[in-house]
This record gives structure tokens, sequence and C-alpha cells, in this order.
């Protein structure tokens, strides 16, 4: 049976855009700002941490990270992220969005500091302080995911929704920008004050003493933004929809968003009724049955997505060496190859990183989440194949210029696609009392993809001939072949994307049936809403 919509939650519906609608993206998006930045920022130094820290004299090439340290240094952050994400979302549903929202921000702060300031000087030391921090910086990340994208979309009206919770999402475009920039400008300075051989002409000096200092600071720079966040965190009310729906108070949901809205709201308290059959949790048939399908779609694109998301964020450094677009190591010197490195990444970033996401929020309210997310993956697959089918003829000199193109394509389908439909579906379509929990678990296997990403294509993109391996790594299939397998796993997210409802122009009462009970003719109901959705 429906009931009627609180007065409350109709007013947020329907609000028209207004200041704090702006204050919560800003608010949200700098903790989404500082996760990118913090994620990414590692594969700008990975290479400076092995010319430091595993460096042998008389090698003809510099010193690079053992293939376990590679992986444990690039992995354990999104192993904390997993575990985070799936603690922080239902925490989130027991205690409220905004009594954990600090919580995650601080963890960041403290970690992205202990990061930089890892003890010891000896290889071991550095990397298991570097892998524990970064675990716990991780495990803060995690948090932010359900809980920023659950915040947004119980804040937005339904008119805007996906366009709010997108530019939230955004933000991290900015922040792997930001990484990028804080690398050159660091690493510039540091390489005009202490100017260094290649290392081909002096291996050992090539690496100034002073090159510890620059990944420090450059980890270290992400604790600033969620800093200065932190404080305006702490101000914003708890949404309505978690007070009035879970903690089932009336009362001060409207009061909370009379403040927001500046209306008089009135506080309905008598329609804070539990729905006959309406109050299933997680782990029942009422759930399989109503949302089962929906939360496999969410979790399996996520997850396909984050695959290749991740394989070409992180280890696209080692893509551009292999195809002559950054220079062999040995011609450059330490602080040079960060420099480098960090360029090529700033360059993809600013060209088609950040317009994907804001591409996004300009169309997802137009377009729908549906037809973004199928779009996304469809040209994700071509450009994939299209790099990898002919790559011996990308590796030529006079063609590099072509690959770089071809491959910023995959990051601007990436992101004006499934990167950003990925996080706004999950934060629409299940009931507020399990929102942030099925967002967690959403995201958690994301993380579950990017660990899959960053593990494999480490040893994957390895040269098929043992002679061209990097040192201490077995032989792979080689960059075109793991390129044809991302190609591959970004087909089989455009399939999972049919299990996936369009919430469009919806309220999150009418996606999640919230406000209705148990009826005979649900399972009819839904047959007819996904058929809808597959036609879009």
């Amino acid at each position: 049976m429906a009931k009627d919509q609180l007065q409350v939650l109709n007013a947020l519906d329907v609000a028209k855009t207004q200041l704090y609608h702006f204050t919560a993206i800003v608010i949200a998006g700098m903790g989404f700002f500082t996760d990118a930045y913090d994620l990414f920022c590692i594969s700008l130094v990975t290479k400076l941490l092995g010319r430091i820290y595993y460096h042998h004299d008389g090698e003809p090439k510099p010193g690079i990270l053992p293939p376990a340290v590679a992986a444990a240094v690039n992995g354990v952050a999104f192993c904390g992220t997993l575990s985070g994400q799936l603690f922080f979302g239902w925490l989130g549903d027991k205690m409220g969005r905004k009594k954990v929202y600090g919580m995650t921000l601080m963890l960041m702060v403290i970690c992205s500091i202990g990061s930089g300031l890892s003890f010891g000087k000896t290889a071991n030391g550095v990397v298991a302080t570097l892998c524990f921090f970064r675990f716990w910086l991780g495990f803060g990340i995690g948090g932010d995911y359900p809980l920023s994208a659950t915040i947004m979309s119980e804040y937005a009206n339904k008119k805007t929704r996906g366009a709010f919770i997108a530019a939230v999402f955004a933000m991290q475009g900015f922040g792997i920008l930001a990484g990028g920039i804080v690398a050159l400008i660091v690493a510039g300075a540091f390489k005009n004050a202490y100017p260094a051989p290649i290392y081909s002409v002096n291996g050992n000096d090539s690496t100034p003493p002073e090159a510890d200092y620059v990944w420090r600071i450059i980890l270290m720079f992400g604790a600033i933004p969620a800093l200065l966040t932190y404080y305006w965190r702490m101000k914003m009310p708890e949404t309505a929809r978690y007070t009035a729906l879970v903690a089932k108070n009336a009362t001060k949901a409207a009061s909370d968003m009379s403040k927001v809205l500046n209306v008089e709201i009135e506080a309905e308290e008598e329609k804070i009724v539990d729905v006959k059959g309406n109050n299933f949790g997680l782990f029942t048939k009422q759930f399989l049955r109503r949302h089962g399908l929906h939360l496999l779609g969410t979790t399996s694109t996520w997850f396909l997505l984050d695959i290749a998301f991740y394989s070409q964020n992180l280890f696209q450094k080692d893509i551009f060496s292999k195809i002559g677009w950054i220079p062999h190591p040995e011609t450059m010197s330490a602080l040079d190859e960060v420099f480098k490195i960090a360029r090529a990444q700033t360059l993809i970033a600013l060209c088609s990183t950040v317009p994907g996401y804001w591409f996004t929020v300009a169309f997802i309210d137009k377009m729908g989440r549906f037809v973004i997310q199928l779009m996304g993956f469809f040209f994700m697959t071509v450009f994939m194949f299209a790099l990898a089918i002919p790559y011996n003829h990308w590796t030529k000199k006079e063609n590099r210029i072509g690959f770089v193109i071809m491959y910023s394509l995959t990051f601007f389908f990436a992101n004006f696609g499934p990167n950003a439909t990925t996080f706004v579906v999950p934060a629409e379509i299940f009931p507020a009392r399990l929102r942030s929990t099925c967002h967690g678990i959403s995201a958690a296997a994301g993380k579950a993809g990017a660990i899959v990403g960053a593990f494999g294509f480490l040893y994957a993109a390895q040269s098929t001939d043992s002679s061209k391996v990097d040192a201490g790594y077995p032989t792979g299939i080689g960059v075109k072949n793991a390129l044809i397998v991302l190609g591959c796993v970004n087909l089989l997210g455009m399939l999972f994307t049919f299990l996936v409802p369009e919430s469009k122009g919806k309220s999150l009462e009418e996606m999640s049936k919230e406000n209705e009970g148990e009826e005979e003719n649900y399972g009819t109901e839904t047959k007819g809403e996904n058929a809808q959705t597959i036609s879009v």
C-alpha cells in the first residue's frame, strides 16, 4: 500500500537549485578531491622510490621497486578503501551520515601526513610504514564514497539530483589534476635547486639525497584540502531522509530542512509509521526480490569498470614509457623522471579526465544514467581495441601522438560514462535505511576490481620476451594483449549495465518503493520497470 510523501521530503524533491546545493557539492566534493589526490599521487612517485631505495651500484638501469613491493605500494590503499567502504557504509546507516562523516576526513588527514613521514632510511622500514599508513588512508577514503554519495542524493532535488551527485564525484578529476600539478611544482623546484646528471653518466649522483623529500611532500600535500573541509562538514545538518525515515524523527527533519530551504515545513509526526512489509533488512527474501538484481548490476558494473580504469590510471607511466613518450629512465635524472611522468599524467587529466567528468554533470539529467553508462562502456571498448589490435603501429615514433589521443579518449569516455554513473546510481535506487550500506557494497566491488587491475596489470603488461621484462618480474602477456583483456572487460561492463534501472527524474522514495508495502503485483511492476530501462 502506498502512503503519502512527507512534506519535508517533497520539499527537497521540488526545491529550486539554491546556494545550499552548491555548498553541499563543495563540502562533499572536497573529500573526493582529496580521495583522488591520495589514491593516484602514489603512481607519480613509485619510480622515484625505486631509484632511492632499490638502487644497486653498477647496474645499467636505475633501481625499481621489486614486484611484491610495487604491488603492495600500489594496492594496499585499495585494500583499505574496500574495507572502509563496507564498514563506513554500514555505519552510516546505523549512526547517521553526519556523525560518521568527520571520522573519515580526520583519518585521511592523519594518514596523509603519516605516509609522508614514513620512518627510517632503510627500504624495508620506509616501505612497511608507508604501506601501513596508506592502508588506513584508504580506509578513511573508503568511507567517503558511500557517505558523500548518500548525503548528496538525500539533499538534492529530483530534477537535478544526478548532476549534483556527479559534480561531487567530478571533483576526483581535479584531485588527479592537482596531483600532477603538485608533483610538477615540487619536482621542478628540487630539480632546479639540486641539479643532477642523467643516470647513464653517473648512476649514484643522478638521485640527489634531497630527492627523498620530494615524494614525502607530494604525499603529505593531500592532508591540506581534507583539513580545510573538516569544519564545514561538521556544520552540515543530518539529512532529512535519514532523520525522518531511519531515525523516525519528523520534527527534527522538518526543523533542519526549514533552516536549509528557508521555508516553513510541517513536521507531520503522525506519518512516521512503518509500512507493513517494508522494514526488511539486507539479508532477506524481500530485499533479494526487490533489489537483488539492482545490487548485482551496481556491483558488477563498478567491479568491471575499475579493473580497466585503475589499470589505465596507475600504470599509464609504464605504457607511455613503452611507446617512447616518456624517455628511457637511464637517460634522465631521478627528479627529471618524476617531472616528466607528472607532465604526462597532468596532460591526460587536463585534456580528457576532467572534461569527461563534467560532460556527465552536464548531460546526466538529460540523457539519463543508463544511456551514459552504456555509451561509456561501448566507446571504452572500441578505443581499447583500437589501441590494442594495431599496437605495433602505435609504437612507431611517428604514431605516438595518435596513441596518446586514442588513450585519452578511453579516459574521456570512462568519465563521461561508467566511472561517474556507477557512483551515482547506487545512491538513488536503494531504501534510506540501506542506502549507505548498498552504496558501500557497490563501491567495495569496484575497489576489488581496482585491486585486480593494480596487481594484475603490473604482471600482465610485462613482455613475453624474458630478456625485456623488468627486474624481478616473470614474463607476462605484453602490453598489447593486456589492452585486449581490458577491452573485453569493458565489453562485459556494457552487458551488465542492462541490470541497472534508470532513476532519472524520479524521487528516491519512488525508486526504492519506500512508501509501499508488499504487493502481490510487485514482480510484475519490476519486470515492467526493467523492460522500460532496457528499451531506453
